[in-house]
């Protein structure tokens, strides 16, 4: 196990890292022996003092500290492995003549305490419990940050200004029970943004349950979102839990909700005033506590003029409002996606790779992305795929962006070839401030991608930026 505080590696396969602190050398070594058979990896500590510096300076699984010792004793070492490594597992040992000290050490977080003579089928024990507590604590811990990963505010990729300023109305909005449309074309990440919604309110253990209504024929869409009963219409041969009802607690998100019958607007409009359903073919209402997110590729308020859309259930949804930019207006979290993706997906493939060409990295910029985001992770997906050389480049791009190469986008660049000529006899300094410049222009000023296309490191590049007084 590496010694960092944070590694969440499978621990069912790494030995167990023990600290031993106790004064009577002799006995220290007795149990470090016997807990090396279990695959663990000890350290012993013949003094508290040395005990309290090995805490302070690595990490340990498990720490095993006899209770009387000299001025910093085993409650001592309690307190301070408490403190710096809060993970860890503390096993009191002590003589019979002194349980009541033991007791206390229990009641500030100690795991377990032995007696001695020491029973080391006893202390084993002990140790695979405590670690095995440990393993799960981590695995929990793991899979909360991966959730925050992909559903958090962090998932939310971009550096934009318009990304930035989502992201402050996410936080602001994420709290409470407001309703929310989300806005943009196909592919901008709606359901993204709505789980990230859900995942950092105080519904975020209860149901985030989505539903397309523009996948659904208008005949079931009223049975999909409030239930039906048996024999409410024909071929409905039992009960059936609606969408609405199998969220209660939690959050519906209605996905293109533009596509939504003028009759079952009304519905929804009185579902939303009265929060109740009542199932297809029932009598009996049922109260329902549910935060509805919308969204929709389609301009609603247009749709309202024109009567396509009613005017009450516009007004009832879009209490906030979140319109996601297309990715051709945001070139700049280009590449922030395109790491995050290829992290992502070489995860998810186990195919590592070094990463893209720079003839690739521009053409990828170049593209006017009508798809948006989720175009661009299929395009990483599919150069992923057929990869062959372990670098990402032009040839595994669709024909569309490949194209951009040919045509001058991504290699040989007008702009830059007839830029470079003008320097031709120029100081040194004004040629790299040129290429600079260029590289951010490139790069929608993300200094990061530009020191990539340079092949350079990022304080290079803003040492540079500074000394020539670049503005961009």
């Amino acid at each position: 196990m590496t010694g960092t505080k944070n590694d969440v590696s499978d621990l069912s396969t790494i030995p167990v890292r023990v600290l031993i602190v106790d004064d009577d050398e002799g006995h220290a070594q007795a149990v470090a022996d016997s807990l090396i058979r279990i695959n663990c990896e000890c350290r012993v500590a013949t003094s508290g003092e040395q005990g309290a510096q090995l805490i302070a300076a690595e990490t340990w699984d498990v720490i095993v500290t006899d209770l009387r010792m000299g001025e910093i004793d085993g409650l001592e070492i309690l307190r301070q492995a408490k403190e710096e490594l809060p993970d860890a597992e503390v096993i009191v040992l002590t003589g019979h003549g002194s349980i009541t000290s033991a007791v206390t050490a229990m009641q500030h977080g100690a795991y377990t305490y032995l007696t001695k003579p020491l029973d080391i089928n006893e202390l084993r024990s002990a140790v695979e419990k405590a670690s095995a507590r440990l393993r799960l604590i981590r695995k929990n811990a793991e899979l909360r940050r991966s959730l925050d990963e992909r559903f958090g505010f962090e998932g939310v990729i971009g550096n934009s200004p318009q990304m930035h300023a989502i992201v402050e109305i996410l936080k602001n909005v994420a709290p409470s029970d407001s309703t929310v449309l989300i806005e943009g074309e196909n592919g901008t990440g709606k359901e993204l943004v709505a789980r990230a919604l859900h995942q950092n309110s105080a519904r975020k253990n209860k149901p985030f349950v989505p539903l397309n209504i523009s996948a659904l024929p208008d005949s079931i869409l009223e049975s999909e979102l409030f239930g039906h009963e048996q024999g409410a219409f024909t071929g409905a041969a039992g009960r059936r839990i609606g969408k609405f009802e199998y969220a209660n607690g939690g959050t519906l998100f209605l996905d293109e909700v533009g596509e939504m019958p003028m009759d079952t607007q009304v519905k929804l409009l009185r579902v939303l005033e009265e929060r109740k359903i009542t199932r297809l073919g029932a009598n009996d209402e049922l109260n329902i506590n549910v935060r509805l997110v919308a969204a929709t590729n389609a301009d609603l308020k247009k749709m309202v003029d024109e009567g396509a859309f009613r005017e009450d259930l516009y007004y009832r949804i879009n209490v906030v409002n979140i319109h996601l930019p297309p990715l051709r207006e945001r070139p700049g979290d280009i590449p922030l996606l395109m790491e995050h993706f290829l992290k992502e997906l070489s995860r998810k493939t186990g195919r590592e790779v070094q990463g893209f060409s720079r003839a690739a990295r521009k053409a990828i910029l170049a593209y006017h992305w009508p798809g948006n985001i989720r175009q661009l992770r299929n395009t990483i997906e599919r150069m992923l795929v057929l990869d062959s050389d372990g670098l990402l480049d032009v040839d595994g791009l669709p024909p569309e962006i490949a194209a951009l190469v040919k045509d001058g986008v991504a290699e040989g660049d007008p702009e830059v070839t007839a830029g470079a000529d003008s320097l031709i006899g120029k100081p040194l300094t004004e040629v790299e401030k040129f290429y600079i410049e260029r590289a951010l222009e490139l790069a929608d000023g993300n200094r990061e991608e530009a020191a990539r296309m340079l092949e350079i490191g990022e304080r290079t590049l803003y040492r540079k930026i500074k000394e020539y007084d670049i503005h961009r």
